[in-house]
C-alpha cells in the first residue's frame, strides 16, 4: 500500500539525483511530497513556480520533477497528491511537461489532459544554462484544472465538487 510522506527539497533532490533518468535536481520549490511503499521511499514529486515566465501568473503551479523507483501506481499517486495540495493552497491549475517519447499514462490516469507540444528542443537566449538540463526532445505540456471556474478572481469551488 502506498502512503504519502512530507519530504524536504534536499531529500527530494537527493532521490532525483539517485533515480532520475534524464533530469537533474531543482534549485527551489513550493513543496515536495514523498511516496512510501513498505516503509521505503518509492518516489518523490517536486512542485514549484512555472519555469516559463509566461505561465507564472501566481495561480499556476508546475510539477518540476517526478521520480519513482518503478513502484506500481506511484507516479499517478504522486501526481494526484500534488494536484490536491496545489488546490488546497489556492492554485487554479497545475501543469507539468513530459518528453515527447513518454506516453503520459500516469498523468491521464490522474485526470490531467495533454495541451499539446510546448517549448523547444533546448534552452535559448540569455537564460540558457551552461549545461544541458534535459534531452533535446520536444515536450508535451499536461494540465489539470483545480477550480471549476474563475471569474473576477473568485473561484466557484474545487474541480469535481
Amino acid at each position: 500500500m502506498l502512503r504519502l510522506k512530507p519530504v524536504s527539497l534536499k531529500e527530494a533532490n537527493e532521490y532525483v539525483k539517485q533515480h532520475q533518468r534524464h533530469h537533474k535536481p531543482v534549485a527551489g520549490h513550493k513543496f515536495s511530497i514523498g511516496c512510501l511503499s513498505d516503509g521505503e521511499l518509492a518516489g518523490v514529486v517536486i512542485a514549484g513556480r512555472p519555469v516559463s515566465r509566461y505561465l507564472d501568473d501566481g495561480w499556476t503551479l508546475e510539477v518540476t520533477r517526478l521520480c519513482t523507483n518503478g513502484e506500481k501506481n506511484a507516479c499517478s499517486f504522486l501526481y494526484g497528491a500534488a494536484a490536491r495540495a496545489a488546490a488546497a493552497m489556492g492554485y487554479d491549475r497545475i501543469i507539468t511537461y513530459t518528453l515527447e517519447s513518454e506516453n503520459g499514462a500516469s498523468l491521464r490516469a490522474s485526470g490531467w489532459t495533454c495541451q499539446g507540444v510546448a517549448g523547444g528542443l533546448c534552452w535559448t537566449g540569455k537564460r540558457k544554462p551552461p549545461d544541458e538540463r534535459y534531452p533535446a526532445q520536444m515536450k508535451l505540456r499536461y494540465e489539470k484544472k483545480l477550480r471549476k471556474e474563475v471569474s473576477n478572481g473568485i473561484c466557484t469551488g474545487p474541480e469535481g465538487s
